[in-house]
């Protein structure tokens, strides 16, 4: 009989964090729900944070669960998150100040303000990283321009998922993954992109070590072992970026994929060897993110389901209560080939009114507006769908070669309606699955790093055994096409039309 062995993936999103247990017999990888919990900004004044004591204090709960439900026979533990935030900790190891959430608006004209000190071009030649304003580098950049003195107080900068892992082991590094997030990593260096950072006047003084995913980071320190009833268990830095650990789950077959991992954000991309830096990935504003077992994700952040989840967030604040289920049903009996928008428009960047927003940008596009809850998201999925088009064939541009399929993970695969959508925008076969990638991913490489399992294909292979995937094949491109030809205009154009 083969042996079982435990772990414990930390999940954290936008919206929840979960702890998932997951089971591995050497063949098959079974996940249980440990605990979620809800997460979300903090508003203070004008301020967003993310409420860091109250996640660590639900990551201890859900250790205190398996201690109680399962046992002491746990293999690891291991955490990733969201990119881009950080936190700084002081001489003593204490926090200075609570994260800011990305889309706090402090990073409001700060990429202007970097290309001002450092060109453009520059700044991508030495990191591969997409703009977005949202980016570690801007956040530490209007610190700067701000006079915040934790800068030069902090002894420690740590991105929030090595932060959480400093309190779970006592150790203090950044993982491979999460730190390629902030656009201070170069690389071809391999290492901090210290002479950037220099340029645009950001100290490096309190960057701490990278290491890869799949590093053991320590034991569970003592103190949280004495609190949650568990001894000898290894804290193991998996991929601590999600969309990584995700797209270490994708159940694929040789390289002519292309992975969506789709959720709040949608991240569509390819896995490469070495990072794609040239003057195409440049222009169109591609990004180079650290994965797995020395590869590189080129890939295009999409704004992704954030717009329908604001809108429901908009439409329960009026009264008017529905699920992500209800909203597709609604979306599937709309009208097809409505107005379309650029998801990634600066106007859906921060939380608000999200119908109203929508709207907005069709009206200012001449297009016809949207009025009911249907009609809305079904322009929001419709959108995405052609964005991934776009994505899909600057690609296979940069790349040189046809992608023969699209493998949609995460929670966003759930939704068939945009799934099918997919399928029909780019004319290629969609497979869905496994919805907890990020979970998967996040084990697989734990059991990697304890040698339980010895490759990422061999890691593959038990996902495909372990999972059961759904496919989606193109229905006739006509229509599509016609509607690609008016969301490249919208593109060309502008959100104001000009």
């Amino acid at each position: 009989m083969r042996q079982t062995c435990n772990y414990v993936a930390f999940d954290l999103g936008a919206e929840s964090g979960r702890a998932m247990l997951g089971a591995f017999d050497g063949e098959t990888l079974s996940l249980s729900t440990l605990h979620r919990f809800a997460n979300g900004p903090v508003r203070v004044f004008d301020s967003l944070y993310w409420d860091v004591l109250r996640l660590f204090g639900e990551i201890k709960t859900a250790l205190g669960l398996f201690r109680r439900q399962v046992g002491n026979a746990l293999e690891g533990l291991g955490l990733d998150t969201w990119g881009v935030d950080f936190a700084l900790l002081g001489r003593d190891g204490q926090l200075l100040a609570n994260p800011h959430h990305y889309r706090d608006a402090r990073t409001e004209g700060m990429l202007e303000e970097a290309f001002r000190r450092v060109p453009r071009e520059e700044i991508f030649e030495a990191t591969g990283i997409q703009f977005m304003e949202i980016n570690t580098l801007y956040q530490l950049l209007s610190m700067k321009i701000k006079g915040d003195p934790t800068l030069d107080q902090a002894s420690a900068l740590l991105m929030m998922p090595d932060l959480f892992h400093y309190w779970l082991a006592g150790v203090r590094a950044c993982e491979f993954t999460d730190a390629t997030t902030s656009q201070c990593y170069d690389p071809r260096a391999k290492d901090w992109a210290r002479s950037l950072l220099e340029r645009l006047d950001l100290p490096a003084h309190f960057l701490q070590p990278i290491v890869p995913p799949g590093t053991v980071l320590g034991p569970l320190h003592g103190s949280v072992a004495e609190e949650v009833g568990l001894s000898g268990v290894r804290v193991i830095a998996p991929g601590t970026h999600d969309t990584a650990s995700a797209v270490a789950a994708v159940p694929a077959r040789g390289r002519d994929f292309v992975y969506i991992s789709s959720g709040t954000w949608s991240l569509m991309g390819v896995e490469v060897r070495e990072p794609v830096i040239t003057a195409e990935s440049l222009r169109y504003n591609f990004t180079n993110e650290g994965g797995v077992f020395g590869t590189f994700r080129l890939l295009k952040n999409i704004m992704g389901l954030w717009l329908v989840q604001e809108c429901r967030r908009t439409w329960a604040q009026e009264g008017q209560e529905h699920s992500y289920d209800e909203l597709t049903a609604l979306a599937a009996q709309a009208p097809a080939f409505g107005p379309v928008v650029d998801p990634d428009c600066h106007d859906f960047l921060r939380p608000g009114d999200m119908p109203a927003r929508l709207r907005a940008f069709c009206a200012r596009t001449g297009q016809r507006i949207p009025e009911s809850k249907g009609e809305i998201v079904r322009c929001v999925l419709e959108s995405l769908a052609l964005k991934y088009r776009w994505v899909l064939e600057k690609l296979e541009q940069m790349l040189g070669r046809r992608l023969n399929v699209i493998h949609i993970v995460g929670g966003g695969s759930q939704n068939h309606l945009l799934s099918q959508f997919a399928a029909d925008a780019t004319q290629r076969p969609v497979l869905t699955g496994p919805v907890e990638a990020t979970a998967l991913g996040n084990i697989l490489m734990q059991a990697i790093a304890t040698g339980r399992i010895g490759s990422l294909e061999e890691a593959r292979e038990v996902v495909r055994r372990s999972c059961a995937l759904q496919s989606f094949e193109p229905g006739p491109a006509a229509p599509w096409d016609e509607a690609y030809g008016r969301f490249l205009h919208i593109l060309t154009e502008g959100p104001d039309g000009k």
